[in-house]
């Protein structure tokens, strides 16, 4: 058992928040936050966090793991390319997304002068490069490989395509840096995501870190691991599967997060179809994250009003479609603010249920009846989420909601929609502390004492038993 504390930080766009951790009691010892000055210097918010967590704390201890997570700075925002959208394509915007990056933008087959020009205006963090199963097309990603080397573009390039063209792709990318892993999908329908993913983990250590001006901070940090969506996926990971052979983890676990510009959902279980139901489209990895930029809670109000209509709203909410709309726009405009009046949180409420129960939806797989030569067959899309047994909801908006319980219960399979594979009975937990980053983070270096945090932070919902 270690001794000491640690201190988890998450850089992001709009607070430094801070994390101190008892690792002998395995308890929180303090919260604290700060603002962020990313666009300045970094370390002046880390230190006006740091004396907020003096304050509360008496004095700091001397920690014995300094560790933070990013998502500062628009975040680890990627453009990823393969050869055909439903399957190399779709495998490496699976691993960005796996990796904890924002995809900004996904392209196929061959690209265009226009598409150069578009990724080049983007300026992404990093590009993700496939194409091709092993010893399949060659072509395209070599054609690809020199645009994008052509191109003037200052990003590294993660290849993770056609194994046998990997060298004179690697070539014709010419003064790029550039990181391999192995293929994507080296055979059809095949998916091989996570070297990828430990890649692009390796590139946002090695270079985005310093390039989002984090370097500063770095004399202060043992080291910056991931972007913050990575942690809250190895904290679902480690929830799921557990610590050692005395702590078997939860089995299947599902967690979302609303926030101001998205709605995050987080996976970790197979999702196999059901006896005698047909798979159907690329496989489901176990461990998979989804980000949806049109369920934002703030900064997308605008856009989650456009996709679920005002009078959704409004009847969700219980109030008269003008009051919902001012709401929102009030929302929209001033990205902190949180709910004051009764109506207010009834629209908060009501955004937060829509964005969840949406996120979830187009999160989980469907099913289908077909007609073969043989009768009808029931074929599954995506992944299975029925049996899962445990929702978790972390995040500003669920932990300062009235009835994060309502919120979530939005994630539940609705009889209304047979063909939705969403649980079917899970129970509800919430972290109301925010503390699954920071246990993602703890997981590298003291596995067990994180998952016995996370475990004992997490508060049952709706009348549920604790984890």
């Amino acid at each position: 058992m270690q001794a000491g504390h640690a201190l988890l930080i998450d850089f992001g766009s709009t607070y430094t928040k801070l994390r101190a951790v008892d690792l002998e009691a395995r308890r929180l010892a303090g919260s604290a936050q700060g603002p962020s000055t990313i666009a300045t210097d970094i370390t002046e918010g880390l230190q006006q966090a740091l004396n907020a967590l003096e304050a509360r704390l008496g004095a700091l201890p001397a920690f014995r793991h300094r560790l933070a997570s990013s998502s500062a700075a628009g975040g680890l925002r990627m453009v990823t390319i393969g050869l055909v959208r439903d399957l190399t394509a779709e495998a490496a915007r699976r691993a960005a997304l796996g990796a904890g990056a924002r995809v900004i933008g996904t392209f196929t087959h061959h690209l265009t002068r226009a598409d150069i020009a578009t990724i080049t205006d983007w300026q992404p963090d990093v590009v993700l490069l496939a194409g091709g199963t092993d010893g399949g097309n060659r072509e395209v990603i070599l054609h690809n490989a020199a645009a994008l080397g052509s191109a003037g573009l200052r990003c590294p390039v993660v290849l993770a395509g056609n194994r046998s063209a990997a060298d004179e792709a690697r070539e014709r990318l010419g003064a790029l840096e550039v990181r391999t892993a192995e293929n994507v999908m080296p055979r059809h329908n095949e998916l091989n995501i996570e070297p990828a993913r430990a890649a692009i983990r390796q590139v946002f250590i090695d270079r985005i870190v310093e390039a989002k001006g984090i370097e500063r901070a770095r004399e202060r940090l043992d080291a910056v691991l991931m972007p913050t969506p990575a942690a809250v996926l190895e904290a679902a990971r480690l929830l799921a599967d557990g610590a050692g052979t005395d702590r078997p983890g939860l089995g299947d676990v599902l967690v979302v997060d609303p926030g101001g510009a998205t709605t995050d959902v987080h996976s970790v279980c197979a999702g196999l179809p059901a006896e005698g139901v047909i798979p159907r489209g690329l496989p489901e990895p176990r461990v998979k994250r989804t980000v949806e930029g049109d369920l934002g809670m703030r900064h997308n109000a605008a856009t989650l009003v456009e996709t679920v209509g005002i009078a959704a709203i409004a009847r969700e909410a219980g109030v008269p479609e003008d009051t919902a709309e001012a709401i929102c726009a009030g929302f929209a405009g001033a990205v902190e603010r949180l709910p004051q009046t009764d109506a207010e949180h009834a629209v908060d409420a009501a955004l937060a249920r829509l964005a969840v129960g949406r996120a979830v939806a187009r999160h989980a797989g469907t099913l289908e009846t077909v007609y073969t030569a043989a009768g009808a067959a029931t074929v599954q899309h995506g992944k299975n989420l029925s049996g899962v047994s445990t929702v978790i909801g972390t995040g500003g908006a669920l932990a300062h909601a009235r009835d994060a319980g309502s919120i979530l219960a939005a994630t539940a399979a609705d009889p209304h929609d047979p063909t939705s594979l969403r649980p079917r009975a899970p129970r509800f937990l919430l972290d109301r502390e925010y503390l699954l980053y920071a246990c993602g983070l703890l997981a590298s270096v003291a596995p067990e004492t994180a998952y016995d945090l996370a475990l004992a932070s997490l508060e049952p919902l709706a009348g549920g038993e604790p984890p």
